[in-house]
């Protein structure tokens, strides 16, 4: 009997924590935002396309907590209190989207209101502490259970909310501002006295995009990382780039040897075809000359032969 009864307690704990010190993944994101909306639609009496805008808006709170829970439940005050900005901003959604008997009936329940509260080192939906099957849903998903990321979020339409004047309904005009009552320092140990908060740290992150300190020093030794990588590259490119520049000017260098080699040879075969052409010159000249010696010397023999003929002819007249 002891153990059926232990294992009832495990499991009712189990099924009342619904997160846990791990950032969720977008699909626990997506169902615990639908859980949550199916029994505001079931308490309310929502209709579908307020159903539908709920579903919005506590998409865009849920996702916006989960990296920023662990750094609450590590007792950084900057944490708790951006917190509550983000319960303010969706507080303020609502407000635009229910009617005043509505809203007074969500201000009434604080598994709603102040939907998440912490015990221990884990934080969880209070929602499960009343609704206790996580898998039993009044009301079918919403028509962009899938596809819905973001979009309405006011930080897309210069912080003011998307839901206003979108209902005709009177809508509730009183105090809905958790930080701003008097009651802000009771609801903040309803909702994390098992935290303790760290002296000294009210002051957020530098970087708006940090959602938790641990994120954040992973970020940093990766953005560290990078600038390493990325200079050693640029070394490694400078270090290319001047070998390159090195070969260029000693592959012209080598150009420049050739065409004055080159030159040198077309002007040294000027010089030959020159000589070649000078001597052929003078060879000519020579031929010419001797053929000019020559001919007054064969005139002088045919001279001599015809005296000689004529002489012969002579002498056999007498």
């Amino acid at each position: 009997m002891k153990r059926i009864l232990f294992i009832l307690l495990t499991t009712l704990s189990t099924a009342v924590c619904s997160a846990g010190t791990d950032a969720m993944s977008n699909s626990k994101v997506r169902k615990e935002t639908r859980f949550l909306t199916d029994k505001m639609a079931y308490e309310l009496n929502l209709n579908t396309e307020q159903y539908n805008d709920v579903y919005e808006i506590n998409y865009d709170f849920i996702s916006g907590i989960r990296y920023l829970m662990d750094d609450v439940l590590y007792g950084n005050e900057w944490a708790l209190n951006r917190y509550y900005d983000y319960l303010d901003v969706r507080n303020d959604d609502l407000r635009w989207v229910f009617s005043s008997r509505q809203y007074a009936r969500f201000m009434q329940a604080e598994y709603f209101y102040r939907p998440i509260y912490t015990s221990g080192n884990r934080w969880y939906f209070r929602v499960y502490i009343t609704y206790t099957n996580h898998n039993h849903f009044y009301f079918p998903r919403p028509y962009h259970y899938r596809t819905y990321a973001g979009g309405h979020y006011r930080t897309h339409y210069n912080n003011t909310s998307y839901y206003r004047g979108r209902y005709k309904h009177p809508f509730y005009n009183g105090s809905y501002r958790i930080r701003d009552t008097k009651s802000y320092t009771t609801h903040r140990r309803s909702d994390f006295g098992s935290v303790t908060v760290r002296p000294g740290s009210n002051r957020a992150p530098a970087r708006d995009d940090v959602y938790t300190t641990r994120r954040s020093s992973s970020n940093n030794n990766r953005s560290a990382t990078t600038g390493t990588t990325r200079r050693e590259s640029t070394n490694s490119n400078a270090t290319t780039n001047t070998n390159n520049s090195s070969r260029s000017n000693s592959s012209t260098t080598r150009r420049t040897d050739n065409s004055t080699r080159n030159n040198s040879g077309s002007r040294s075969n000027s010089n030959n075809s020159r000589s070649n052409r000078s001597s052929e010159t003078k060879s000519k000249t020579n031929t010419t000359r001797r053929s000019t010696t020559t001919k007054p010397g064969t005139e002088r023999k045919e001279n001599s032969s015809s005296s000689n003929t004529s002489r012969r002819s002579s002498g056999d007249r007498r």
